[in-house]
């Protein structure tokens, strides 16, 4: 696949700035982005969004072309059909490359995954290990759900950290949308329209109740099953969901909300 060379695009970038009179910070309140991500186009380190492309050629006094290029074109209207595939494929690159995470936050996400799935394992092997069997465990409805259901926040957390975009198509942003499917995955927020605004936020809550609800469920349930023996049995079931639902659709409703608008 045709990609742009960043460390050309990034001097071409700084070239154009230089030449404008501009500062980074300058350019970046243009923008509206941080004064940091334009030193990191700047420096190779990574590229704008595709977004970002169209005003930061206005911007900078040159066409999206010679963006994607890293350096001026005469006679664009002249390209042949060989070179306009080439910018074409490069444009799609670029998108595609942006909709995945980088390959240190796939380890980063991993990581993270990874370490609640070992904190539920230890967890549930505490639990046996501490005087208590799988007769005592199904005797208490309530916590048996609890430590069977939370293994399912991990499942849905698989699709979260590995296989939730990034980023919405185009249409998300110019339509009002409250709805979100993708394979298994399905919600609908009413009041909630999304957007590239406000989904990294989304994504990035989903990823962070998967994990906590795995791990702090069965404890907190356990704990109240202990120490609040009453109020647990008449509505221990009410707690959990409380807990798995609420952790799960207010936190999209209150980003959707925040960022959104």
């Amino acid at each position: 696949m045709f990609q742009i060379d960043k460390t050309e695009f990034g001097a071409f970038v700084a070239e154009l700035r230089t030449e404008k009179g501009l500062t980074q910070k300058a350019m970046a309140e243009l923008l509206y982005v941080s004064d940091k991500a334009v030193s990191k186009w700047e420096r190779g380190l990574s590229l704008p969004d595709i977004s970002m492309l169209m005003p930061l050629s206005e911007i900078l006094g040159v066409t999206v072309t010679e963006l994607l290029e890293g350096r001026r074109i005469e006679n664009a209207e002249e390209m042949d059909p060989a070179q306009v595939e080439s910018l074409l494929k490069k444009a799609i690159g670029l998108s595609e490359e942006q909709s995945k995470p980088s390959r240190e936050q796939r380890r980063k996400n991993a990581l993270v995954f990874f370490s609640g799935l070992l904190a539920l394992a230890l967890e549930t092997a505490l639990y046996f290990l501490t005087g208590h069997d799988f007769n005592m465990l199904m005797e208490d409805a309530v916590l048996s759900t609890a430590l069977m259901l939370s293994p399912m926040a991990l499942l849905f957390g698989v699709y979260f950290w590995f296989f939730m975009p990034q980023r919405l198509p185009k249409y998300y942003d110019e339509n009002k949308i409250s709805a979100y499917s993708n394979g298994i995955v399905r919600f609908n927020m009413a009041g909630v329209y999304f957007n590239n605004k406000n989904w990294p936020h989304i994504v990035k809550a989903l990823r962070v109740w998967s994990v906590l609800t795995a791990v702090l469920c069965p404890p907190v349930c356990y704990a109240l099953s202990v120490f609040a023996h009453g109020l647990w049995q008449k509505a221990g079931l009410y707690i959990y969901l409380a807990l798995f639902l609420g952790g799960l659709f207010v936190p999209i409703y209150v980003l959707g909300k925040k960022y959104g608008d």
